[in-house]
């Protein structure tokens, strides 16, 4: 990552691929089989399909009102657990739930399902190569 501290720090395509062998790598060693990807549409729908290909999961759902404990949920970071906290009550069964972020922050109290590839050395937002206009406009108009 690159940047400074109070404002942001850009995540580069070369950092994603290698947390995303560290997740495949994690996630192959729970000795368990996964049925499908489920994911949201702005920030899991990029390391999603990237999971995807380094398992050999042909499914990816998205957006889904209900998730199977058979589908790893991806993201691209546990920051605040307000994603995590909204999508653990859509799941049928949580104890068996697995949640994957490519990035975790530093100083969070992490929920027993996260796997995660690498934490923040900041508190500075992170910003993907896929998200970088979405930054750009957000910054412009002071959102």
């Amino acid at each position: 990552m690159s940047g400074n501290d109070s404002e942001f720090q850009k995540v580069t395509w070369s950092e994603v691929e290698r947390l995303i062998k560290v997740l495949a790598e994690k996630i192959t060693s729970l000795d368990r089989d996964f049925s499908s990807i489920t994911t949201i549409s702005r920030g899991g729908l990029v390391p999603a399909r990237l999971l995807a290909d380094h398992l050999g999961i042909d499914s990816i759902i998205v957006d889904a009102k209900k998730i199977a404990s058979d589908s790893i949920f991806v993201d691209d970071i546990y920051d605040s657990g307000t994603t995590f906290k909204k999508i653990i009550n859509r799941v049928d069964n949580p104890s068996k739930f697995v949640y994957v972020t490519l990035f975790a922050r530093r100083g969070k109290k992490y929920p027993k399902q996260l796997i995660f590839g690498k934490k923040t050395n900041t508190n500075s937002y992170l910003v993907y190569p896929w998200d970088k206009l979405e930054y750009k406009r957000l910054k412009k108009y002071g959102l």
